[in-house]
């Protein structure tokens, strides 16, 4: 098999991977919408599978030294992970009664089958699989081979984009305009922030663990709506 050569074409392919997984998902989030274990299986095998496909033809593609644990970096996260779990609640706490959230509760147990039943194996996956699942694909795969392939400023903005359109079709329904705009703002900053760090540490894992605590939070806010 012949594979990719040039770094036009291989910043072309990663970008068309990230549009057909993100489009993929889209369909399956809010057209489909099976249960959250097919949906997550579903997500899964798209962003292994994408990844680990152009490595295979392309040699420019790489992601392993993303792993690399360097215990010294560690520190910083978890410190600014904890303020973001603050930050996080602290909105809800002040905004509760300004935007309405009870949208969240009903996207979640309508279209995605979560009940307060399964919600701690639900929270407990989104928070550490699924976190790290993201961070690999958005960072460790798409602005770490972007950003060689293309250049810096546009592997923070296509990234940062495309990590904040992902999640356009699992937050429909879930906030009125307003806050939906805000989030996605939100999203595509927190993208840009977690690039940003996963650059100056040279791993996902700084990312990943501000990315756990942000869920965390997100989580319990979901906890306390299905009550």
């Amino acid at each position: 098999m012949k594979q990719i050569s040039g770094k036009k074409q291989t910043a072309a392919c990663l970008i068309a991977a990230a549009v057909l997984c993100c489009g993929i998902m889209a369909v399956v989030d809010g057209v489909l919408m099976p249960g959250y274990a097919v949906k997550s299986i579903c997500k899964i095998v798209l962003f292994m599978l994408a990844p680990l496909g152009l490595s295979f033809l392309c040699r420019d593609v790489q992601f392993r030294e993303i792993f690399r644990f360097q215990k010294s970096g560690i520190l910083l996260p978890l410190l600014l992970g904890g303020g973001v779990f603050g930050v996080i609640l602290a909105a809800y706490a002040i905004f509760r009664n300004v935007f309405d959230f009870s949208g969240i509760a009903a996207s979640l147990s309508q279209n995605a089958g979560v009940s307060r039943e399964n919600f701690m194996f639900v929270a407990l996956y989104i928070s550490f699989a699924n976190s790290l699942l993201e961070e690999f694909f958005f960072r460790g795969f798409l602005f770490v081979n972007l950003k060689e392939s293309l250049s810096r400023r546009w592997a923070y903005l296509i990234s940062a984009f495309a990590f904040a359109m992902y999640h356009v079709a699992m937050m429909i329904g879930w906030f009125s305009f307003l806050p939906f705009f805000l989030c996605m703002i939100g999203l595509a900053a927190g993208g840009m922030i977690f690039a940003y760090m996963n650059e100056k540490q040279g791993s996902v894992y700084a990312s990943w663990l501000v990315h756990m605590c942000a869920n965390f939070a997100i989580n319990t806010i979901g906890f306390l709506l299905m009550k």
